[in-house]
């Protein structure tokens, strides 16, 4: 069975991969299974961009099919901060809890109304092989709450609300997740190329 690397060390985000990639061919390893591979400078200005940097980085290391996700949060208000900088945002070694506490912090004082914001995920396949790349992107539109809600998820998920769903990414089961987020939508685009391969 062909491996496929996810260029992560970022246990939510590969739990959620390999739930969205389970029924694919492929042997699914992490980054943990290449020790030797040095953190990655992430200097891109889009998401897109730093999801082919890891690509690229991970599958040259490697020599294995390779796909990478770089997503984040991006809120209307804050000039789409925290963006590129999701994962970094505010102080170096906070947790999740502390950079959406940040974040809420930023927020006091502008109305439900204007906490407009978006989840985005780009997904780069690089296939070493072949030089082949494939992007693809999704995106979920919501607000920011003014405080968290849900057990579930990482990151920003407990104060990002979904307005069609009427819950906040955090109060998802693992299958609404799955269907509705941002990277869900990004692996459903990609799964026809992994297919093909």
């Amino acid at each position: 069975m062909p491996k496929l690397v996810l260029a992560s060390t970022n246990k939510g985000k590969i739990e959620e991969l390999r739930e969205l990639l389970t029924d694919l061919p492929y042997e699914l390893v992490g980054l943990t299974d290449y020790p030797g591979i040095s953190e990655i400078e992430e200097d891109g200005n889009t998401f897109a961009e730093n999801a082919l940097i890891k690509a690229r980085f991970v599958a040259d290391h490697t020599g294995e099919l390779t796909l990478a996700d770089d997503s984040g949060l991006e809120v209307d208000a804050l000039n789409r901060e925290p963006g590129v900088y999701s994962a970094r945002y505010g102080q170096p070694g906070w947790s999740d809890r502390d950079r959406y506490l940040f974040l809420l912090e930023r927020l006091q004082g502008v109305s439900l109304e204007e906490r407009t914001a978006r989840f985005r995920s780009a997904l780069a396949l690089v296939d070493p092989r072949n030089h082949r790349i494939e992007q693809v992107d999704g995106t979920v539109e919501g607000v920011v709450l003014d405080s968290p809600r849900g057990e579930h998820g990482f990151g920003y998920d407990p104060v990002f609300f979904i307005l069609e769903l009427g819950k906040t990414m955090a109060e998802l089961t693992g299958e609404e997740k799955n269907r509705f987020s941002h990277r869900g939508r990004a692996v459903q685009k990609m799964i026809p190329l992994l297919k093909e391969l």
